[in-house]
């Protein structure tokens, strides 16, 4: 188990409650789910406010974490089952995680990170180009033409072929300004790496890209105080950011050679299984396996990326929550075959091993997505910068091994992706 960060509550302290049962003067520590799924930038604080429970209980959100220690705890009167505690729910998430490499593996031969990293990011920077290009064109009416866009999808299949962690990560390092167009570019990798995962042939595997690289053309009719907005949304502003699968459909069906996966994915990449997405609330029985795959990749790079008003979650991190919360939200197979192409503990992870050192995670292992390469530089019981050095823990069973990840927001290492890549990258805050 992981553990707790500096300035955590008790765990004792911690409920996990249906939205249905908050009250006023309880104190929200974390809400099961992304923050696409409420209109909130801050998600701890005082429910002093009966519209923010109100909002709350709208949205898709459907469990949070009340910290008790801090705030009131659930009513007597509610008749609630026992709950899970913090440390159990984690236990139980590590525990299926580790179970998902149970099922069969496809592996994919790769080239090693270092000789793929400098081509990706050369390969980003040519994306965001034609990526901005196409937004630019649909906001001044132009129709999508995606034979333009097919050799760039062959490009990211090609790199991702030879090493999926490089691009996808690389893309994942966005600015406030390129968010949308670098989001579109991460997506697309993620979605070449599932299908491939999934054993889908090559013209499927393009088709996944494609859907990918164009699922978010309709936020190019969403305005840009509200995509890059700082602070809460408020309730208009929230529904309109919610109409962008509508908007970027609603354009695609106006061009002319978009396939209908791509026109599904771009409708359908934010419906959950359950029912309670949008905009259709469609169920598992009635979401494409293309919809399905799109709304785990799409997730999964939001939450992983710098937004405007929150800072991204570490890979590893993300990982762990989504299982924790992907129940009703994302289709097993679907969720599972997606570990299996970026690795539990993905490229960029920071990770604490046995020894006391600090990595962070620079290759996966194919063959044990337990046993990574990482790029240990720091020593928590010296408290000490070391020099960097790789561990191949696959080679070391039995000497060396993750103990547990980090969250990086709780250490001061500015350097982190710089050490993963081998790139000088802008720091946060920096020019872009």
């Amino acid at each position: 188990m992981p553990p707790l960060p500096k300035n955590s509550p008790n765990p004792e302290a911690l409920r996990k409650i249906s939205v249905q049962d908050l009250r006023p003067g309880m104190f929200l520590n974390e809400m099961c789910g992304s923050w696409m799924d409420h209109p909130f930038w801050n998600t701890r604080f005082l429910l002093d406010n009966p519209a923010d429970i109100e909002s709350l209980r709208h949205s898709a959100v459907k469990e949070v974490w009340i910290d008790t220690s801090r705030g009131l705890d659930v009513a007597d009167e509610v008749d609630a089952p026992p709950a899970e505690t913090r440390a159990e729910t984690e236990e139980r998430v590590e525990r299926e995680l580790v179970q998902t490499l149970a099922q069969p593996t496809i592996l994919i031969p790769r080239v090693e990170l270092a000789s793929e990293v400098r081509r990706a990011a050369a390969l980003c920077g040519k994306a965001k180009g034609e990526i901005t290009a196409m937004f630019s064109e649909a906001r001044m009416g132009k129709a999508v033409a995606p034979e333009k866009l097919e050799p760039l999808v062959e490009e990211i299949s090609n790199s991702v072929q030879r090493n999926p962690g490089a691009l996808v990560s690389l893309a994942r390092l966005k600015t406030q300004d390129d968010y949308t167009f670098m989001h579109s570019v991460a997506v697309c990798g993620l979605m070449i790496a599932l299908a491939r995962q999934l054993g889908m042939d090559q013209a499927r595997i393009r088709e996944a890209g494609m859907a990918g690289l164009i699922h978010d053309l309709g936020k190019a009719m969403v305005p840009l105080e509200i995509l890059n907005k700082p602070g809460k949304l408020t309730d208009e502003e929230f529904t309109r950011m919610k109409e962008h699968p509508r908007y970027g459909y609603d354009m695609l069906v106006e061009g002319a050679g978009v396939s209908e996966v791509s026109m599904d994915v771009c409708l359908h990449h934010h419906e959950k299984v359950d029912g309670s997405g949008y905009p259709d609330r469609l169920d598992s029985d009635t979401i494409s396996l293309f919809a399905k795959m799109g709304a785990v990749c799409d997730v999964y790079d939001a939450i992983t990326s710098d937004r405007p008003y929150k800072a991204g979650w570490d890979p590893a991190v993300a990982i762990r929550k989504m299982n924790e919360w992907s129940q009703g939200h994302f289709d097993p197979r679907v969720f599972q075959a997606f570990v299996k192409s970026v690795g539990i503990y993905p490229i960029g992870s920071l990770v604490k091993l046995e020894s006391g050192l600090l990595a962070v995670v620079v290759e996966i292992s194919p063959d044990s997505l337990l046993t990574p390469s990482v790029k240990a530089f720091f020593c928590t019981r010296r408290k000490a910068r070391l020099t960097p050095k790789i561990l191949d823990l696959a080679k070391l069973k039995g000497q060396e091994r993750i103990k547990s990840w980090e969250d990086p927001n709780h250490w001061n290492f500015p350097d982190l992706n710089e050490l993963w890549s081998g790139l000088e990258l802008p720091r946060a805050g920096s020019a872009a």
